[in-house]
């Protein structure tokens, strides 16, 4: 169960909807791509997953479709409106199982969800793909797997692994919550209307932090800000400000057993949660 091209385009012009690259809006028009999300997911009946920018329905209707309740958080009114009718129309035993949410996914947290998700499979945004991804993985702890379509180069970047040429922010970000792999390509050609860019498919699988650290994730993150703020830089520089000093920033480093001459890019998870820890317990300048 699918939208096709025809499909996805009589439903725009029915409720007068144009995409908008302001809200990073593009219909898969293309029946194939989905299913094969869906089946990437590992999808099953009783499943509860969220769904984050449904559109017009083309990814809502194949989850349904496997038997899976889906909780769909939409910003835009009019196609948050029009998603019920086009799942009565197309999947009429499936409409209690579908239950639309709106409002800013970028906020979202488990309170403001009816049902309690396992599950993450969503078209992403192109312009808030990783805060939005980020945002379900912090607010939404019931989430445990899920697969996501981004721009291609942000997929990279969200599996990059550390010494990689585009591992940085979004990729140790990730990496604090979640394992992530890279498991497809999609072409322009599967959306409405067409990017100018290829996508990617990220699968990811919730794992615990760091636990050798006291860290927080707050704690963690800056430190994370704070070292890719400038990249180029050793760590004991572009730690300075942080630290108080870069005298500072080289003790902490040390104490963390990291060599302060070497670049963020360099570190993994767990290595900026032992620098920010040393931070902190340094405390300030």
């Amino acid at each position: 169960m699918g939208l096709g091209a025809a499909a996805v385009r009589a439903l725009a012009a029915r409720h007068g909807i144009n995409p908008t690259k302001s809200k990073g809006q593009n219909f898969v028009i293309d029946v194939g791509t989905v299913a094969r999300i869906v089946r990437l997911a590992g999808v099953r009946s009783g499943d509860v997953v969220l769904e984050v920018g449904p559109g017009l329905g083309s990814l809502t209707l194949p989850l349904l479709s496997a038997g899976a309740h889906v909780v769909a958080v939409e910003l835009d009114e009019r196609l948050a409106a029009a998603l019920p009718g086009t799942v009565a129309d197309h999947l009429p035993e499936a409409v209690d199982r579908l239950h639309v949410v709106r409002g800013d996914a970028t906020a979202v947290t488990a309170a403001d969800l009816p049902l309690v998700p396992t599950r993450f499979v969503a078209n992403l945004p192109y312009n808030v793909a990783v805060p939005l991804l980020l945002g379900v993985l912090e607010g939404v702890p019931s989430v445990q797997d899920g697969v996501v379509m981004v721009q291609s180069e942000v997929a990279d970047r969200l599996c990059a692994g550390p010494g990689g040429r585009v591992y940085g922010v979004p990729s140790v970000k990730l990496a604090w919550y979640a394992s992530s792999r890279r498991v497809g390509s999609v072409a322009p050609t599967v959306f409405w209307p067409v990017p100018r860019v290829d996508s990617g498919l990220v699968g990811f699988t919730r794992r615990p932090p760091p636990s050798t650290t006291s860290a927080d994730r707050r704690q963690v993150f800056a430190t994370v800000d704070a070292a890719f703020g400038q990249r180029r830089k050793t760590l004991r520089q572009s730690l300075a400000a942080r630290a108080g000093s870069a005298a500072r920033a080289q003790q902490a480093l040390e104490a963390a057993g990291v060599d302060p001459s070497t670049r963020a890019e360099r570190l993994t998870v767990g290595e900026f949660a032992a620098v920010a820890e040393a931070l902190e317990r340094a405390g300030p300048g």
